[in-house]
């Protein structure tokens, strides 16, 4: 049955492509005349001459609908099999294709729609084998076969089934193809019969007033009408027909308005885009880059942004280089009063974050920060930022609040003679901040310090001097590049110029508190025992004998050390910091007093 349905089938595509004699007996029309017979095939081979020969007709169609059909109509070709379903991509939905006239069962398209785009099984009464195969082309999935039999298939029928989906996929994708590319043509085409119309309706202002004068005049309208940036790219790709764009001075796309917009939008190269700006800035008028016409808004000299034309055929003439400067000359306003407005906000943040650093009153802070549009209410983090090959200007704090923003960050911002100051609601993210401004700046030789949290206003002067330290022991290590936080550099919190009693009271607090504590409350001399034991140097008799206790008493007394206060002697980082702390808590603060 399958061989006579894949010989007919194969005789109406040779017909259809004149490679058949009529009245020949099968593909092999010198045996029908009585010549030499070709060899006899087995049964598997004979099964893959049926797929190629039906491939040759899948491929024939460039119809979605007609491949499908010929696959479910041939799937037999490939072994005992049935087709039960078949469905096609359209438009992200799956719709089903009837099956000689009738619509699959809502229980298979349920399970096809479940599959979510991956093979699997599918359970149809009277068949003990069913599975649903994805048809899956370079541009994703188009579609679901789904494939019954009355019996298990074995190895070599799998593998044709598998051959006879790829063959079908295959069909399908080289049919997508042609459909976006005739898609493509007739866009194409009303684009273009839409510019003609619009330049039409151009050359009728011409007419009367004069081509310059009437752009002049459009572009004055759109930048009075409050629509903003894309109102101005909106406009230019009317007058043009070309792709219309704004990027701010760092190369990010602000606006778009055309077709072929690319989805990502490429993160730009500081180096590239500084190389850019200054040949753009060298010459009069817009200039030409690759396939992008560009002028640069710069009132009074100041590069704020840039407006481009995509032009990758080279249509531009005198009349779009003429729209593109008016466009440009209409921006400059919108993007100046932009500029002016962030600078405003960036100046109230700066003199909040000042105040906070150097301490101020909380009422006013609070009622400061409002204005701002931050809340002060939750606990915050200090952090510094410096970078090697950056000043901290105003241009340096603009690229860290960017950046910032960018990772998700809440915060505000200040700068200082050498490094950025963020007053950050929440812990930054150890590696998000610093590989944002890698990107931005072009080097990796930066560095960040976070300070501990602060749960109170009060608390800031002292958080930032934590985040100076950590960026300090950051500066003087091996990896003298990254974020390091004040809470995670243990000893190092207490070396060096500026430590006061109050923070070795807090290095005390944070490795012994838990066993002073303990002590208090049972009367217990653990903390006095782990000083000994590192007096002693480790040595469990010596230690013992000191403490008038025996070695089973002492090993269990170390033992409830690592389990109360979560720090592993065995560690030698943990190990250390516990030495110095009893040190610091016997010698500066006094030991149990």
């Amino acid at each position: 049955m399958a061989g006579s349905r894949a010989h007919s089938l194969y005789r109406r595509y040779a017909r259809r492509k004149g490679g058949l004699p009529r009245g020949g007996a099968g593909p092999y029309p010198m045996a029908a005349r009585g010549g030499p017979r070709p060899p006899a095939r087995a049964p598997a081979d004979h099964a893959l001459h049926e797929l190629v020969e039906l491939s040759r007709a899948l491929f024939g169609s460039s119809d979605e609908a007609e491949i499908l059909r010929l696959a479910m109509d041939n799937v037999a070709a490939a072994g005992p099999y049935s087709a039960e379903a078949g469905y096609l991509n359209v438009a992200g939905d799956l719709v089903p294709s009837p099956r000689d006239g009738q619509m699959p069962a809502l229980s298979v398209s349920r399970r096809v729609r479940e599959l979510a785009g991956q093979d699997g099984n599918v359970t149809v009464p009277g068949r003990p084998w069913g599975r649903a195969l994805g048809l899956r082309g370079l541009e994703g999935l188009h579609g679901y076969l789904v494939v019954t039999s009355r019996s298990r298939p074995t190895e070599a029928e799998r593998s044709l089934l598998a051959t006879l989906v790829r063959y079908t996929a295959a069909a399908l994708s080289v049919a997508f193809a042609h459909r976006r590319r005739h898609e493509d043509v007739l866009e194409l085409h009303r684009l273009r019969n839409e510019r003609t119309a619009l330049q039409r309706q151009l050359i009728s202002v011409v007419a009367e007033l004069g081509y310059e004068r009437g752009v002049h005049a459009l572009m004055a309208g759109v930048a009075a009408s409050g629509g903003g940036e894309e109102a101005v790219t909106r406009a230019l790709h009317g007058l043009t027909g070309l792709p219309a764009l704004i990027e701010d001075r760092f190369g990010r796309l602000r606006s778009w308005t055309g077709p072929s917009r690319p989805v990502p939008y490429p993160e730009p190269d500081p180096v590239r885009q500084d190389e850019m700006l200054h040949a753009v800035a060298r010459q009069a008028g817009p200039v030409r880059i690759r396939d992008r016409l560009i002028t640069l808004i710069r009132p009074h000299g100041e590069i704020l942004g840039v407006l481009a034309l995509v032009d990758a055929r080279d249509e531009a003439d005198e009349h779009t280089v003429l729209a593109l400067e008016h466009a440009a000359a209409s921006l400059a306003p919108e993007l100046t009063y932009l500029r002016n407005l962030a600078e405003a906000e960036l100046r109230l943040h700066r003199e909040l974050v000042d105040d906070l650093l150097a301490g101020t009153d909380e009422a006013s802070a609070y009622a400061r920060s409002v204005a701002a549009g931050h809340d002060l209410h939750r606990s915050h983090y200090v952090v510094v930022v410096q970078w090697s090959n950056r000043t901290a200007d105003d241009s340096f704090a603009q690229t860290v609040g960017r950046a910032a923003s960018a990772v998700g960050m809440r915060s505000l911002l200040t700068r200082r003679s050498d490094h950025v100051v963020l007053v950050a609601d929440d812990r930054p993210h150890p590696r998000a901040l610093y590989e944002a401004l890698a990107r931005e700046t072009g080097t990796r030789s930066g560095r960040i310090g976070v300070s501990a949290p602060s749960d109170c206003l009060d608390d800031i002067p002292h958080r930032y001097q934590e985040a100076q330290r950590a960026l300090d022991v950051r500066r003087h290590s091996r990896q003298c590049y990254g974020t390091s936080f004040f809470d995670e550099l243990g000893l190092y919190r207490i070396l060096g110029p500026g430590n006061d009693y109050r923070e070795l009271e807090m290095f005390v607090q944070e490795w012994l508190g838990q066993l002073i504590d303990y002590d208090s409350r049972h009367h217990a001399t653990l903390v006095e025992t782990l000083s000994r034991y590192f007096d002693w140097g480790g040595n469990y008799d010596e230690t013992a004998e000191s403490l008038a206790i025996h070695r089973s008493t002492l090993r269990y007394r170390l033992q409830r050390i690592r389990d109360i206060s979560g720090h592993d002697l065995a560690n030698v980082e943990d190990r250390l910091n516990l030495q110095v702390a009893t040190r610091v808590w016997k010698i500066v603060l006094g030991g149990p007093g």
